[in-house]
């Protein structure tokens, strides 16, 4: 079993939720019987999923088992190897964050930018909304205080204000990721989430990497068309589901 496939405790989500969690990409019906066993053994009360979407086979076994669909979350990727960037012609400046002073900016705008963002936590009913919204604040910070959680954290400034973050990564040396973007509610609308975009192509493209992808739920249509006005084609999809073992038996 490759390392996606492990199935893993998820500590973090424990300590936000109060419920004991774990994680797994299942791709084999095989794999929902190892994930079923283990949250059996370890007394797991969430499971977290996320299957590819060209599986059906293994989501409608799960759906058998009581997994519930959360959201399809899909994956758009661009050639860096073969297609040229856009031009970026805002006037913002654009530049790496400083680590050790901006955390809490990038954690403001964060939630005031993510705040109920219908991701999977919030799609599950049973879930605190506030502890939801934590997610992606942490997540901003710790992108910005940790290289383990992003490489690069590009920030957008104007006058001394910072208006946007994107949290970008490699995956591989072929493949750079564009993972978390905001943009603070005042500065929506000038197409600073578009200055973002290319600007983190550039820095997939400077470390070396071939393709840049970046990903999204299905109903984030806006994002998309900027994706795809850049030059980004649509390249795979997940399903996530969750999985609450004390209600296997409801409908």
């Amino acid at each position: 079993m490759n390392d996606t496939l492990l199935i893993k405790l998820s500590p973090m989500d424990e300590m936000r939720f109060g419920v004991r969690t774990a994680k797994m990409n299942p791709e084999r019906i095989e794999d929902v019987r190892d994930l079923e066993l283990f949250c059996q053994y370890q007394q797991v009360d969430l499971a977290i999923t996320r299957v590819p979407a060209d599986h059906l086979d293994v989501v409608q076994e799960m759906e058998r088992q009581g997994y519930r669909l959360m959201d399809t979350l899909l994956y758009y990727a661009f050639k860096l190897d073969r297609t040229p960037i856009p031009e970026d012609s805002s006037p913002y400046l654009v530049r790496p964050v400083q680590r050790a002073s901006e955390a809490q900016a990038v954690r403001t705008i964060a939630s005031a930018s993510f705040k109920g963002y219908f991701g999977h936590y919030h799609a599950d009913v049973r879930l605190d909304r506030d502890a939801c919204d934590e997610v992606y604040r942490s997540w901003a910070e710790n992108s910005v205080l940790s290289t383990d959680v992003a490489h690069e954290v590009l920030v957008v400034e104007d006058q001394g204000e910072l208006l946007g973050f994107a949290t970008l990564r490699l995956n591989s040396a072929q493949v750079g990721e564009g993972v978390l973007f905001g943009v603070a509610p005042q500065a929506q609308g000038k197409g600073i989430y578009r200055t973002m975009m290319v600007h983190g192509m550039r820095w997939c493209q400077q470390q070396g990497a071939e393709r840049m992808i970046v990903s999204t739920q299905i109903t984030n249509v806006a994002v998309q068309k900027v994706w795809a006005r850049l030059g980004f084609e649509f390249d795979h999809a997940y399903y996530t589901l969750h999985k609450w073992f004390d209600r296997v038996a409801e409908s």
